[in-house]
């Protein structure tokens, strides 16, 4: 849960840094604002490419994330 919880709550502060709401973020990244709020609120794990394509639409490496 840690990890879980640490990769949410980094990637709802990332959006906010990049001044986008969860449907921004979902346009840029091709995913549902939903899929979005399950991550941001800790209801689910994504999966690299998912990750992957977060990071992208947030200007930031991978491993930054």
């Amino acid at each position: 849960m840690d990890e879980e919880f640490r990769l949410g709550k980094k990637i709802a502060k990332l959006r906010k840094e990049a001044g986008l709401t969860q449907e921004q973020l979902a346009e840029k990244t091709g995913l549902q604002r939903t899929h979005i709020l399950r991550i941001e609120s800790l209801l689910y794990f994504p999966k690299e490419d998912t990750l992957q394509k977060i990071a992208k639409a947030l200007g930031k490496r991978l491993d930054i994330i």
